[in-house]
């Protein structure tokens, strides 16, 4: 590992990318509501997010793997994120697919910073076969102090100013990424064109590869009800902004504290085994969601689960992309994980929700999302039977 990493301007990097969508993602859906949009376009625009993940990120990680000048490319899709958001504002009274054009804009802007970040991160913190997981979540916690500070902050002022308010504050939140991207040292990335990408076919035809990306698949599947209706929830059962702000702050506090305190301790378990504890936590946490939802003490138990059910599973998938591609495959395997983890089970779960909660009600989907994290259980078993094999 290089001596001279710094940290620091990473974490600033992670701080400003998550603040923007802890602004953005929690309030968007009550926005749209504003605006007279149903449950069914507004888990449709939740969907959005995720259709742009499925091509965003690999195609900014193959830019990345094949061209070199990773920071460079990362400075060009934050001005487009700039520009994406200035367009959100000045088109905010816009028809639905007028602004479903903006939005994925920005997404497919903003899909260039989780491979291409990781990628320059993990390339110094890994040592051997292992990450050095106590520094990736000194870096990592950062992103997660940004969505907190965001959510909260964002949460009083749109009390006060009302919810049309957003696309202003997600314009100057961009704004500050976009700067903060001029902060990350170019000599971190190595030469452009010293050596040619090498294929990635191999690696994906691995059976624990597969199983892996299914387990993520299927664990993102359930939280796709957290992020695109669980704020939606919180309106409906009667809880004010500031309320619905604090639920989430709750789950992203947990997340920093089992960032900042994993360390070594982390590393001695199995990443098979801290997937599948996510796996079974997101069950429980979700179907008793569903259930005691109207209960504000049993909601912020719940959401203390976080730690387990996001960052946990989050450390043990990094520390498993780190394990399955190597240096000149670490890109399009960050995207991929981007890619298939919340691509696709956000688009499924975006739409689905929709379409589920118009029928049956919001508490449904969390449901459902209690049955898919049961099934990313058996598949995180499987897959961690085959590791131990190989």
């Amino acid at each position: 590992m290089p001596a001279r990493f710094r940290t620091a301007p990473f974490g600033l990097v992670w701080f400003c990318y998550f603040a923007s969508l802890g602004l953005f993602n929690p309030y968007a859906p009550l926005w749209l509501a504003s605006l007279g949009h149903s449950t069914f376009v507004i888990g449709a625009f939740a969907a959005l997010q995720s259709w742009t993940r499925i091509v965003a990120p690999y195609g900014w990680g193959w830019l990345a793997d094949h061209g070199g000048r990773r920071v460079q490319l990362l400075r060009v899709a934050a001005v487009a994120c700039v520009a994406a958001a200035a367009a959100l504002w000045a088109l905010r009274e816009s028809g639905a697919w007028t602004l479903a054009a903006v939005v994925a804009a920005l997404f497919l802007a903003n899909g260039a910073f989780t491979p291409i970040v990781e990628t320059l991160i993990l390339r110094h913190l890994h040592v051997g076969d292992s990450l050095d997981t106590r520094r990736y979540g000194r870096v990592r916690l950062w992103g997660s102090v940004g969505f907190i500070g965001a959510v909260l902050l964002a949460g009083l002022l749109l009390q006060r100013t009302g919810i049309a308010a957003l696309p202003l504050l997600t314009f100057g939140m961009v704004l500050l990424l976009a700067l903060a991207t001029w902060r990350l040292p170019s000599t971190v990335e190595p030469p452009a064109g010293q050596q040619a990408p090498v294929a990635i076919a191999p690696v994906l035809r691995r059976p624990v590869v597969r199983w892996f990306f299914a387990a993520v698949m299927l664990t993102v599947l359930a939280h796709t009800s957290l992020y695109a209706f669980f704020s939606l929830l919180l309106d409906q059962l009667g809880y004010g902004k500031a309320a619905v702000g604090a639920m989430w702050a709750v789950a992203v506090a947990a997340e920093i504290i089992f960032f900042a305190a994993a360390g070594r301790r982390f590393e001695r378990i199995d990443p098979y085994r801290w997937l599948l504890w996510a796996a079974l936590a997101s069950a429980v946490r979700f179907a008793l969601t569903a259930a005691y939802s109207h209960l504000p003490a049993v909601l912020v138990l719940l959401q203390l689960t976080h730690a387990l059910t996001f960052a946990a599973q989050h450390m043990a998938c990094t520390a498993l992309i780190a394990r399955y591609f190597p240096d000149r495959l670490r890109a399009r395997g960050s995207a991929l994980y981007s890619t298939l983890g919340y691509g696709v089970p956000g688009v499924i779960g975006g739409v689905a929700g929709g379409w589920l909660s118009q029928r049956l009600g919001l508490a449904s989907v969390f449901w459902a999302a209690a049955l898919a994290a049961l099934a990313s259980a058996a598949c995180c078993a499987t897959a961690a039977r085959l590791a131990r094999r190989t």
